[in-house]
């Protein structure tokens, strides 16, 4: 599955955009109960979204999976007024760092397609959750994570990393964001977790770029 809208999507649309790249952990150890639930989130995501008339116009989707087939663009940037709910499946390795670079590329690229087109947006989300320890190429993890932690320190990008699991490497996903704590999800509260993702994307889209945005409490989706 793999959607490229190209600049139509923002000649129809010229709402301001809210980027969302969601960079999925879809390896072996996620079969079964994990990846279900996974998908369950991420259809309450989509629906909640689309719900909402203000932010289904405003969030631009990018989905990157690394695991099945190794690190991919699974779904490129679209609004969601065009694109259907993925279904994700589980197998082999966890190559973060190749999966991370696609998705930082992507975050350039939509936003370059956002200034040609006379878009106004709001700085890109990268939404990482991984539930072990990356073992694909090492430099390209570091290249990913210096990368990642440099655009959060420019205040060019937000990231919000998540760690699924006992087995989740915790200390990788705090070098690819020094300056947001990465965060346990709670069990596989994958569903409360898209929820609160949904509104903080609703509650975004509701406000003007460059101002601070209150994003909702976290809830019980987490865990310390």
């Amino acid at each position: 599955m793999l959607n490229d809208f190209g600049n139509d999507d923002l000649i129809d649309n010229p709402t301001t955009r809210v980027p969302v790249c969601l960079c999925l952990d879809t390896s072996g150890s996620m079969l079964g109960q994990p990846i279900d639930e996974l998908n369950r989130g991420l259809k309450q995501f989509f629906q909640e979204v689309a719900a909402d008339e203000v932010a289904q116009s405003a969030a631009d989707i990018c989905i990157v999976t690394f695991g099945d087939k190794g690190a991919r663009l699974f779904q490129d940037f679209s609004s969601l007024e065009a694109t259907a709910c993925p279904q994700l499946t589980a197998s082999g390795g966890t190559p973060m760092g190749e999966a991370l670079t696609i998705a930082l590329d992507k975050l350039e690229q939509r936003k370059q397609k956002y200034k040609d087109s006379g878009v106004d947006y709001w700085q890109p989300w990268l939404v990482l959750m991984t539930d072990g320890q990356p073992n694909g190429d090492k430099l390209a993890l570091e290249a990913a994570c210096l990368k990642a932690s440099s655009l959060q320190a420019e205040k060019k990008l937000n990231i919000f990393p998540i760690g699924i699991g006992k087995d989740a490497d915790m200390t990788v996903l705090s070098r690819v964001s020094p300056y947001r704590t990465p965060l346990k999800l709670a069990g596989l509260k994958f569903v409360e977790f898209f929820q609160w993702l949904s509104r903080s994307v609703s509650r975004t889209s509701q406000s003007i770029p460059g101002e601070k945005v209150e994003l909702p409490p976290n809830g019980d989706w987490t865990t310390l």
